[in-house]
């Protein structure tokens, strides 16, 4: 079962390369750097800004080299390899249970690294693009297969989706990364919006995610509900987070520091910000989850707004790649990395704001790190390939049977 070449041929008069999405992460990855030499100039003064600077660079340069390879992947490449790289993903996830990072976890509280002395790795990162892939290949194979939507072809779509989703989030649940297992519900969600499933069970599905979400908030700030959720495996850190966000204020020398101290900087950069290089408020690990503070404080409400109009715009170039692509098994995974990129930047915005709850998501090619860059960059090379092989393969009833 796979995808066969069509006799239609590459339309030459649109560009195959897309540069529009070229130029939003460029412009990103720029903030990022200089963002990371703010942080690192005032936090790391002993080291020095550029050792930081010049390994995210070459992170930079290996997602580059990675974006450019994948790109020549068409979808029939991607469609053979989507299992692979699914089972390899798993297996990874598997692996980092027993082999994880002993430092890391006690930094975090989750299981998730690898680390072999200062090189570090996070394979869930790896794992988003594979899930997607995966997904978009059972829907593709589903909706062929099923071409009316009844309720019952529906409703056996969502279990496949939800069957292959099962082992990636009790692998994130043993790793006890929270955070990360939302961005793969995200993508699944995503995902299942755009299958062409009847409206009534998406709105059957939209009130159950309302009723588990109110249920959800009354148990974790009502004292019952705190009792149970730790008879489930739930941890002070995690609570404290919670009241860290519910209380930013209240205990402002210990678990709310870091989000305390954040607010502080943001807030400090009032409109226009302090300028370039000017931190006067000491946010604990900026560079990675906290990295907004620094442009809120360095360039105020005026350039957290322009940072967010750049993620608008490859946002924006990504769904007209989705729309102008003839390749259904295309369009389910520009999708899922559409819903990777938005709930990231969503998160840790929100979380850097106060609005939601601090839960270890990097801001998309700007955070430090290595693992979280690479796994957008392959992202970005999957939506670089629709337009590269624009209309060169089309589906066949006969891809199916």
């Amino acid at each position: 079962m796979g995808l066969r070449r069509s006799k239609i041929k590459v339309d030459d008069e649109n560009p195959r390369i897309d540069y529009g999405v070229i130029f939003s992460v460029m412009v990103l990855a720029l903030i990022g750097l200089l963002s990371i030499y703010v942080a690192a100039s005032h936090d790391y003064r002993g080291s020095g800004p550029w050792r930081m600077v010049v390994s995210q660079m070459l992170w930079y340069v290996i997602g580059a080299i990675g974006v450019f390879v994948i790109m020549h992947f068409d979808a029939e490449q991607l469609w053979t390899i989507a299992p692979y790289a699914y089972w390899a993903g798993i297996g990874l996830l598997i692996a980092v249970l027993f082999f994880y990072s002993r430092e890391y976890a006690m930094q975090t509280g989750a299981r998730s690294w690898f680390a072999l002395g200062p090189l570090s790795f996070q394979p869930s990162e790896i794992m988003k693009p594979a899930f997607i892939l995966m997904l978009g290949r059972v829907v593709t194979i589903h909706n062929h297969t099923f071409p009316i939507h009844t309720l019952r072809n529906d409703l056996r779509l969502i279990g496949k989706m939800v069957l292959w989703s099962i082992p990636v989030i009790v692998l994130m649940l043993l790793q006890k990364d929270f955070g990360t297992m939302l961005v793969f519900l995200a993508i699944l969600a995503g995902v299942i919006l755009v299958s062409g499933i009847d409206w009534r069970i998406l709105l059957f599905l939209g009130a159950l995610v309302g009723i588990l979400g109110g249920g959800a908030i009354y148990l974790v700030v009502t004292g019952e509900g705190r009792q149970i959720l730790a008879s489930i495996g739930f941890h002070a850190y995690q609570f404290e987070r919670i009241d860290s966000w519910l209380n930013p204020s209240g205990d402002t020398s210990n678990s709310s520091y870091q989000l305390w101290q954040n607010l502080k900087a943001i807030g400090s950069g009032k409109l226009i910000g302090k300028g370039f290089n000017h931190s006067n408020v000491y946010v604990p690990v900026r560079e990675s989850d906290m990295i907004f503070s620094v442009i809120g404080e360095n360039f105020g409400f005026i350039g957290c707004c322009a940072l967010i109009m750049v993620y608008f715009l490859l946002i924006s170039q990504m769904v007209k790649v989705t729309f102008d692509t003839k390749n259904e098994f295309y369009a389910y995974v520009s999708t899922g990395i559409i819903m990777m990129i938005l709930f990231h930047v969503f998160e840790n915005i929100g979380m850097s704001i106060g609005l939601l709850p601090m839960t270890g998501i990097p801001l998309p090619f700007i955070s430090q790190g290595g693992s979280a860059l690479l796994g957008n960059m392959i992202g970005i090379g999957m939506i670089m390939s629709m337009r590269y092989h624009y209309k060169s393969y089309m589906f066949s009833s006969d891809d199916f049977k």
